[in-house]
């Protein structure tokens, strides 16, 4: 089994960033990719960003140009650079993974954003 461990949720004001965590431990396998959704209060979840196998990345419109993904291959951990964080950002992150064609969910971690 894989356990997705995430870390760096909290609250924050308007303007400011946050870097959330995710850590893949368990059972080793081939990570085809790791990446993020969210699920704001009374929406459905959605992809924030994803980054797969040759470091290619692909970003919700609403994010680009405020949100990085990022990857440590040897720690099995991909990284979420949030910055200029805005209200409409809160939601619940969760991390997701597919290794060696399973996929896999993080218990997901609170984002809320001030105004």
């Amino acid at each position: 089994q894989v356990q997705l461990v995430e870390s760096g949720g909290g609250l924050v004001q308007a303007g400011g960033s946050l870097r959330l965590s995710c850590a893949a431990s368990g059972r080793s396998g081939i990570i085809n990719h790791m990446g993020w959704y969210r699920q704001p209060p009374g929406k459905q979840r959605e992809l924030v960003a994803v980054i797969m196998s040759g470091d290619r990345v692909k970003y919700a419109d609403s994010v680009k140009g405020r949100f990085t993904i990022s990857r440590d291959n040897a720690k099995n951990t991909v990284y979420l650079q949030m910055s200029s964080l805005q209200p409409e950002d809160t939601a619940v992150y969760y991390c997701n993974a597919l290794i060696t064609f399973s996929n896999y969910w993080g218990q997901g971690t609170q984002v809320t954003v001030s105004s």
